[in-house]
């Protein structure tokens, strides 16, 4: 199924997304290209938000605002995801047993490649309306959408590793 049409499945059936994902066979580079993607729309959805920053302080340039905002998102954020996807599988090996650190990594990246949309529009909200109570709720949406596709993804590969360990 197309990455665009498994997105939009996430916010009705996350673990059987999750699920389908791990039936094809998902390994690294694909895994790797999910956390890659997902970062690169998180940058993205900072533009507005730097752009308004430097238009309202412009001792720091817009292009200088971006290159720290680079540096976060695409290189420090995807190591320190793959430390919370070691977290989350020791945690998971503590609740439900043990579960394949690439499976946890599937539950962790895919949930951040769901909700880019929704972060796209929050950067948009930021950039264009700053941060009033309405962008505050709804950066708590996408917070929400975050640890339900999460929390339904990592259930699902809990309950994978059973049924193939049984």
């Amino acid at each position: 199924m197309s990455l665009m049409r498994n997105i939009a499945r996430s916010y009705r059936a996350p673990g059987r997304v999750v699920a389908a994902l791990d039936a094809q066979g998902v390994r690294e580079p694909q895994l790797l290209f999910f956390l890659c993607l997902a970062c690169g729309l998180i940058f993205l959805s900072q533009w507005p938000v730097l752009s308004r920053a430097a238009a309202l302080d412009p001792s720091i340039s817009f292009e200088q605002r971006l290159g720290g905002a680079l540096f976060g998102v695409m290189f420090m954020l995807p190591l320190i995801l793959y430390g919370v996807a070691g977290l989350l599988q020791l945690g998971m090996r503590l609740v439900s047993g043990p579960v394949a650190g690439l499976r946890v990594r599937l539950a962790l990246f895919w949930a951040l490649v769901a909700i880019a949309p929704l972060m796209l529009v929050h950067g948009g909200l930021r950039g264009f309306l700053g941060s009033s109570l309405a962008v505050q709720l709804f950066g708590f949406v996408v917070l929400a959408a975050f640890l339900y596709i999460l929390g339904a993804g990592l259930r699902s590969v809990a309950r994978l590793t059973r049924e193939g360990a049984g």
